[in-house]
């Protein structure tokens, strides 16, 4: 079944202990990029501008990462799922799809580079050769999903620990380690300036775009068994550092990459400082005394870690293609397929050197990453929970939704556009380096506003009636059996269908929902009552 990747996860399949599930989450630790764009970041702009940037990012995509981490966890569906359900209706989502698609391959590039540098400083194999071997490498990786992903990421990580530990451990034994650390020798001169409320927001606008990351952690999250009685608690902190705890480690990595490039930066220059199998050789350096030895730890350290992180890059970025493509072709190949497309489009990437561009390239992105992500909380938190203007439970069938919901969809779209017209200057420098926050505050507001006016008519096309008693029901389609949580009937087929055939049958033209684009004249009202149907129980967040 391939993870159950574009349905609802059932219990019989989600086997792994939350713990399992966390340290599969976890993986996001191990990325090299944090240290590299750390130390981009302290480079331009100085250290304490960095660190209250990252906190300042932190406290904005924290609460936000939280809901959507809880609702998937609970609802056992992944990011693209549950968007359909909060407010973008069956097509809408499928714009999300290729946002976070988009979010997943920037960061495949990206480590995909420095892993091809690690491998070019140990083998002087050509870069661009580099380019194709690292790419390669992970497709049999994940072709089996979370099967062998759950294993890997387990049994790699004592090994990660003793690598990253002894690191560690090496600068900040350093001579006057806290001293180079807060004032790396590596900061260009006009990075050295004191705090300034441009240089906070600068930062903090580029790492909004990590808000996304929730996905990937989705992914896993989706995976959680069922909270037992009297391991709730477990259950809680299981799902909070899997999934919003990145803000907080990423908070914890930035001291830790800022310690190393601190003591890096007395040996290295500064071109040298931000690529990651340099800057770890020079510090291995100071305990093996010997370059080739230095040079081979901190080659292991940063090719374990990419593949650690790649293989949840290839996997969430294969997802959410599929996920776009069942939609848009109204087949699905299988998820394996959409590997070979994630892991090729990475490749392009790499050759057109990402590694140089990635700070431009998530300021871009964090305008149109936070809007969507935004709305989507918007609308589960406030017109599902506390207004009341949405109905509580998660809908996610294409047979049960319009095709587009003006909601989500609609405040992501005008958040995007304020917020990019505002990042390319038109009200100003001081509004473009604030463009990404610009996004987060609209597309918070507008949902509850559009969801009034439209009266919540553009959130259910229409319900199923199922058996009340059911546990699973036939598929008249793929003929394979499904919990009730997955199915709809289908008029067009005469009997039940499960989300994925409904999702990629192309010659019903809807025909169970005549009205799939606007909803007829009074459908729907304030105040609705909750779905008449056995589907789920109403959304909790946290």
């Amino acid at each position: 079944m391939e993870d159950y990747s574009l349905r609802y996860t059932p219990a019989a399949f989600r086997r792994w202990s939350p713990w399992m599930v966390f340290l599969s989450c976890l993986v996001g630790i191990s990325a090299m990029a944090g240290y590299a764009l750390d130390a981009a970041f302290v480079d331009a702009f100085g250290f304490a501008n960095a660190l209250i940037g990252f906190g300042v990012a932190a406290l904005a995509t924290l609460p936000l990462t939280l809901v959507i981490a809880f609702t998937i966890a609970r609802r056992h569906v992944d990011i693209d799922l549950l968007t359909r359900g909060s407010g973008f209706g069956y097509l809408g989502s499928t714009v999300t799809s290729l946002v976070y698609a988009t979010y997943t391959l920037i960061f495949l590039a990206y480590e995909g580079a420095i892993m091809a540098q690690a491998l070019t400083a140990l083998t002087h194999l050509d870069i661009h050769a580099s380019y194709v071997v690292v790419s390669a490498v992970m497709i049999p990786l994940t072709l089996y999903g979370m099967s062998f992903s759950a294993k890997f990421q387990a049994w790699t990580w004592p090994l990660w620990i003793v690598l990253i530990g002894l690191a560690l451990g090496s600068a900040a034994t350093a001579p006057h380690a806290g001293r180079h650390m807060v004032h790396p020798a590596s900061v260009a001169p006009g990075g050295a300036v004191g705090v300034t409320v441009l240089a906070v927001f600068a930062i903090a606008a580029a790492q909004l775009s990590l808000a996304a990351q929730v996905g990937e952690q989705g992914d896993y999250l989706r995976l959680m068994p069922d909270p037992e009685d009297g391991k709730r608690g477990r259950w809680r902190l299981a799902v909070i550092f899997g999934g919003p705890g990145f803000a907080l480690f990423a908070m914890g990595i930035f001291f830790a990459s800022t310690l190393l490039v601190g003591y890096a930066s007395t040996t290295l220059d500064a071109s040298r400082v931000g690529v990651p199998v340099d800057l770890f050789t020079a510090v291995y350096q100071r305990v093996t005394g010997n370059h080739t030895a230095a040079l081979i730890l901190a080659g292991a350290l940063v090719l374990l870690s990419q593949i650690k992180i790649n293989i949840m890059n290839t996997y969430s970025g294969s997802l959410s293609w599929s996920n776009f493509f069942s939609r848009v072709l109204h087949r699905h190949p299988g998820r394996a397929a959409w590997v070979f497309l994630q892991v090729g489009l990475a490749l392009v990437l790499m050759e057109i050197n990402i590694f140089e561009h990635i700070v431009q390239v998530l300021a871009w992105y964090s305008n149109i990453g936070i809007a969507w992500i935004a709305a989507m909380v918007s609308d589960l938190v406030i017109n599902k929970r506390w207004l009341k203007l949405a109905p509580p439970q998660l809908v996610f069938h294409r047979a049960h939704l319009y095709n587009v919901n003006p909601v989500g969809f609609g405040s992501m779209i005008i958040a995007g556009v304020v917020s990019m017209v505002a990042y390319y200057r038109v009200f100003g420098s001081t509004a473009a380096a604030l463009s990404p926050f610009v996004a987060l505050v609209i597309a918070l507001v507008l949902p509850p506003v559009i969801a009034w006016a439209t009266r919540g008519r553009w959130y259910v096309a229409r319900v199923s009636q199922l058996p009340q008693d059911a546990g699973e029901l036939p598929c008249s389609v793929c003929a394979g059996s499904y919990d009730v949580v997955d199915m709809a009937t289908c008029p067009f087929h005469g009997g039940t269908v499960c989300s994925l055939c409904c999702s990629t049958e192309g010659a019903c033209k809807d025909a169970c929902k005549p009205n799939a684009w606007r909803p007829p004249r009074g459908s729907v009202v304030l105040g609705m009552p909750a779905i008449p149907r056995t589907e789920q129980p109403e959304l909790e967040v946290a």
